[in-house]
């Protein structure tokens, strides 16, 4: 599966099965988490076998259910750790579903119980992802047009209505799509491209941007352009 495909595949998951991560997909896991925490400068956890984290209100408000593995996403306060967490946090993602696994972003239905993750200092939570063998595959949901989140035409490159393409199919809290691609022109030789968040009442706009601008790299091949 390449990670075009997973992302065509991939829908956000919040009801598990009572199966175990294999050992070996829990080492692939954790070389992973490792090599992104080290590109992304955050400090992701995978928990494993730990019920309780999906068991208070909030979860079940959310729909969660046999939530028994997680990861928690931390990381250095800082003004770009949301956009980071967004882009780094996509790409395990993604990475999962190409191992078989399902996952979903969780904001704010989970709680968080002690023991089970450590924080070194000046660091925060910014979110969990749920991760586990799903009992269905998730659903798609209604999705924006191209040209209400770009400015993607007949003049265009191609490449770039292929990466708003893909990052329409990024998920965001709850739907909400608070993003935007600009084609700009050419600079020194190189396609530029803007990405910028919306508003939203909801919040996550800065997350949610990073997980679409990876979504559109993967989409429009990222030696194709630069970020402006």
């Amino acid at each position: 599966m390449t990670i075009l495909d997973a992302i065509k595949a991939r829908h956000s998951v919040r009801a598990y099965k009572d199966l175990p991560l294999t050992k070996e997909v829990v080492s692939t896991l954790e070389e992973k988490i490792a090599e992104l925490n080290r590109e992304g400068n955050l400090h992701m956890q995978l928990v494993l076998n730990e019920p309780k984290a999906f068991q208070g209100t909030l979860a079940k408000y959310g729909k969660f259910r046999g939530v028994n593995n997680y990861i928690v996403v931390a990381g250095q306060k800082a003004a770009n750790l949301d956009e980071r967490v967004g882009y780094y946090g996509e790409h395990l993602v993604l990475f999962a579903q190409s191992l078989g696994l399902n996952t979903c972003w969780v904001g704010l239905s989970y709680s968080k119980v002690p023991g089970t993750y450590m924080l070194d200092e000046g660091e925060k939570i910014a979110c969990y992802i749920a991760i586990g063998y799903g009992e269905t595959q998730g659903v798609g949901h209604k999705i924006k047009t191209v040209n209400q989140v770009s400015n993607a035409s007949d003049i265009t490159p191609l490449w770039f209505k292929k990466g708003v393409e893909a990052a329409l199919l990024a998920p965001t809290a709850v739907n909400q799509q608070k993003f935007s691609f600009e084609y700009v022109g050419m600079k020194n030789g190189r396609h530029l491209v803007v990405a910028k968040k919306g508003f939203s009442m909801i919040g996550y706009t800065q997350m949610d941007l990073g997980i679409a601008k990876y979504h559109f790299e993967v989409g429009a091949g990222k030696d194709n352009f630069e970020w402006a």
